[in-house]
């Protein structure tokens, strides 16, 4: 049996998060109390920021046309093929790049160069190249690969060499040293380029339906400002909020599960 000192220092640390928690919903009320009080008393101009009870109205409005639900699923399966064609294709060049020094030595300044190229520039390329459906995946992966890469490769560098040595040692191959230590010891860094990537890609995604698409919340965020529907805008920017917590939130949770994975196998 536990302590009482150990329950009650359980007590208080959840009451903490209780606080916190409380804290942060008090923050997100006071904000929109203050947007709807400010728009009221005309010390800002509704036109241009709208107000939370006219975001509600629009978001029952579209919600039932089903519209809004449209966009937002288009907008999640970019963000989602977005993330797992980036973490694959990362993944595999930083095994590249592990896996054969002189190829990571040729090809890391290429690296360096596009990870410090503003990718916005790269949307007309890619709706040339790919169509404006398909233009949105390539920014979203552009975005997101080279920080996968990085990341990734950085993440390899940090394992420790001693026990690469030693199977090296006993006769083990590259692929066994990558499949029986490499990988399993990478999963927190997996995790965090994750964490990365559920922001990054998203941007891809959003620059890239600024650009071409013709549906998902970053062509609703467009149109809304065209038609000067500041409402639409509102109502769009906040579904990409919630979409990013939602995301940020299944990360997390894989996280925990791969952790507890990783820990039981070693």
């Amino acid at each position: 049996m536990s302590s009482p000192l150990y329950e009650r220092y359980l007590r208080t640390l959840k009451r903490k998060q209780w606080l916190i928690g409380l804290a942060r919903l008090s923050v997100l009320a006071a904000f929109l109390f203050l947007w709807e009080l400010a728009a009221r008393l005309k010390w800002i101009d509704p036109m241009l920021t709208s107000k939370p009870s006219l975001l509600w109205s629009s978001f029952r409005e579209m919600a039932t046309k089903g519209s809004l639900l449209h966009h937002t699923w288009i907008s999640t399966q970019e963000t989602l093929a977005g993330i797992v064609v980036s973490m694959a294709l990362g993944t595999a060049i930083a095994v590249l790049f592990w896996w054969s020094t002189f190829a990571s030595k040729v090809l890391e300044p290429y690296i360096v160069v596009l990870n410090a190229l503003p990718k916005v520039a790269l949307g007309p390329i890619f709706y040339i190249w790919l169509g404006d459906r398909y233009s949105v995946y390539g920014m979203a992966v552009a975005i997101s690969v080279i920080v996968t890469i990085i990341m990734v490769e950085s993440g390899f560098k940090e394992i420790s060499k001693t026990k690469l040595k030693l199977m090296e040692s006993f006769g083990a191959t590259k692929l066994q040293m990558l499949r029986m230590v490499l990988l399993p010891a990478s999963v927190p860094h997996f995790i965090a380029t994750l964490k990365v990537n559920v922001g990054l890609t998203l941007v891809g995604v959003v620059m890239g339906e600024f650009l071409s698409s013709k549906a998902g919340l970053g062509y609703l965020i467009i149109y809304g400002g065209q038609v000067f529907q500041m409402n639409l805008v509102m109502v769009s920017i906040t579904m990409l909020a919630l979409l990013s917590v939602i995301l940020y939130g299944l990360v997390n949770l894989l996280g925990r599960y791969a952790r507890k994975k990783y820990h039981h196998e070693t």
